[in-house]
């Protein structure tokens, strides 16, 4: 058996700064990976086969439509197949890249899983980008990137800057981790219809972030000057979402509420874990019914 371990993706900034011309629309994202996460259990087997359980398993499909089977299908041997175990932690459709998540782990663990049998289409030399250059890491996110666009950056799970359709990547390595609450209100947001809903598709690039911060207050300043150009849009379309925002902003200790990605997950930053642990207690007792999770993000 073969574990890996999807984290959830939180885009600390999203800015949209154009779109091309077969529809898919140009970010400029700082995202950091936080230490909540679903795990994926990979089993010899001689055809493809998943099943979902854990305690956002519900409406997950187990068939060729989830990003795990697709992956394994784009990759698998002739004459091979893999049995998966996703425990799903992370809601779907959430805007802090789940599927796109459970798909790069699924990436990794095939390697190791399937070994000598793996096609030389796989990436054989690791993921630390470290170890890598930046023409290796765009050979990777080019095979991955027909997957979704939040695939390539999961792959890695380390602090980027992630530009184009989530092809382009820069990763820091520098940055101080983040203390912070992660809240979804239980609504599956469609990313199509934020997109649609947004009035500019046209806007300023995000700054390019230091490579080192003195301090983790600094971090918090600079992510705050910058956007979620998504934020608005899907506040108008799903009003439950302003709600989660205002909830995080006056509880107590926090600095920052912003939306991850597309929604509905949404994020507050907070000056230390205890302040982040208080609140995730207070509005998991006030709001019973939305998940809620304090973690911590980048280290």
């Amino acid at each position: 058996m073969t574990t890996e371990f999807a984290p959830a993706k939180v885009n600390l900034t999203l800015h949209v700064t154009g779109q091309r011309e077969d529809g898919y629309h140009l970010l400029d994202s700082l995202v950091m990976f936080a230490d909540v996460r679903d795990r994926l259990d990979i089993f010899s087997a001689n055809t493809l086969s998943l099943t979902v359980e854990g305690p956002m398993a519900d409406g997950v499909p187990a068939d060729m439509a989830n990003s795990i089977l697709k992956c394994a299908q784009l990759f698998k041997p002739q004459d091979d197949g893999a049995a998966f175990l996703l425990t799903k932690n992370l809601p779907a459709s959430a805007g802090i890249g789940g599927g796109s998540a459970d798909a790069a782990a699924a990436f990794r663990g095939l390697l190791d899983h399937w070994g000598p049998k793996a096609p030389e289409t796989l990436f054989h030399k690791g993921f630390d980008p470290a170890e890598l250059s930046a023409e290796e890491t765009s050979k990777i996110s080019a095979q991955l990137k027909d997957l979704g666009a939040d695939v390539p950056v999961c792959l890695f799970s380390r602090t980027a800057r992630m530009q184009g359709i989530g092809e382009k990547l820069s990763f820091y390595r520098s940055l101080p981790s983040l203390n912070a609450v992660l809240v979804n209100p239980g609504i599956a947001v469609s990313t199509p219809a934020v997109f649609k809903e947004l009035k500019s598709k046209k806007n300023g690039p995000m700054p390019t972030p230091p490579q080192h911060f003195g301090r983790t207050k600094d971090l918090i300043a600079w992510v705050a000057d910058q956007r979620n150009d998504l934020q608005r849009p899907a506040v108008t379309l799903f009003p439950e979402i302003g709600y989660v925002l205002r909830a995080l902003e006056f509880s107590n200790g926090c600095k920052l509420s912003r939306m991850s990605g597309s929604g509905a997950t949404c994020f507050g930053l907070y000056e230390n874990e205890r302040f982040a642990q208080a609140a995730a207690t207070r509005l998991t007792q006030l709001h019973p019914d939305w998940w809620v999770k304090s973690c911590v993000l980048g280290g």
